[in-house]
């Protein structure tokens, strides 16, 4: 691993290998013990798009990692107001040991990625979001003890959270069904990569329209915000279309009796799920919030150290 853009580049044993050393990163800091992994280091952390989660998360991974993180918004860097991504790429180089960035444009975390000779991370794009998905993997494990064989059902909006979620259920062993209304469904391309993936992987990619398909004895049951941001003028329009996609208790009662609820958040209560869902026993939202900093720190680790 050189960079971390998307989880369809990673080997099911890098896979696994990030989400053990997670686990034990996460153990160390709740037993008191430092790992100063990244001493003397420095992430530069560039967002265009701002986040609650992702600023904080490697924000303070990286100072228990004994780094520095140096936030840059779009206002503290000219990217995008002239400078070319090379000249930025090739700056940046000089003064970091790795960059972190957050951004509408995938395109640009790949440009970032080829012209630095230095690790680039994903922290979301448009089109995927795979540090979310390390932290969602990892949650899961924790609660199910296991990975390989799990139904993994996600309901709503075919975005970036859906493109990370196929490509990473075939490379840790999940079977996985996704349910978008029709015209919102997931890009064709990701959608070609994941299913060579789960091919490989011997197991079940399941895309459909109907909710209750999707959820229907799953293990996992996963679904986001229906407006992204950049979306606001589309409001109104997507709540009318995805209501039938909303997670409430009579959906839920098709999953498992055991399963979870997760969610990347931030959550609109009452729209893609309901408080009795959300706030139910079965919601492990907040665990997957907080492994969001365990997950990302063995990215850094990994990259950077």
């Amino acid at each position: 691993m050189k960079d971390l853009i998307s989880l369809h580049d990673l080997s099911k044993e890098e896979l696994e290998n990030l989400l053990k050393l997670g686990m034990k990163l996460k153990r160390e800091l709740k037993n008191g013990i430092p790992h100063p992994i990244l001493k003397g280091k420095t992430l530069g952390m560039i967002f265009t798009k701002s986040s609650t989660r992702t600023r904080v998360s490697f924000e303070v991974g990286m100072t228990q990692l004994g780094g520095y993180p140096l936030f840059l918004s779009s206002n503290d860097i000219q990217l995008g107001r002239g400078e070319t991504i090379y000249d930025t790429a090739k700056v940046l180089e000089r003064y970091l040991d790795g960059i972190m960035i957050r951004t509408f444009s995938h395109q640009d975390v790949l440009d970032l990625a080829e012209y630095a000779d230095i690790p680039v991370i994903n922290a979301l794009t448009d089109l995927l979001h795979p540090c979310q998905v390390l932290a969602d993997l990892m949650t899961v494990y924790e609660h199910k003890g296991c990975l390989e064989g799990l139904k993994f059902a996600y309901v709503g909006d075919g975005n970036n959270m859906a493109h990370s979620i196929m490509y990473g259920c075939a490379k840790a062993g999940l079977d996985c069904a996704i349910a978008t209304p029709a015209g919102y469904g997931c890009n064709e391309e990701v959608v070609e990569n994941a299913k060579a993936d789960f091919k490989e992987s011997g197991h079940t990619l399941t895309l459909t329209e109907d909710p209750q398909e999707a959820v229907k004895d799953a293990d996992i049951i996963y679904t986001d915000t229906w407006v992204s941001m950049g979306m606001e003028s589309e409001k109104a329009e997507r709540q009318k279309v995805f209501m039938p996609y909303q997670v409430d208790g009579k959906l839920a009662s098709l999953a498992k009796d055991d399963y979870i609820f997760m969610h990347c958040l931030p959550a609109y209560r009452g729209f893609e799920v309901t408080e009795e869902v959300i706030d139910g026993a079965n919601s492990v939202i907040f665990d997957e919030a907080e492994n969001r900093l365990h997950a990302q720190k063995a990215v850094m680790a990994v990259l950077m150290g």
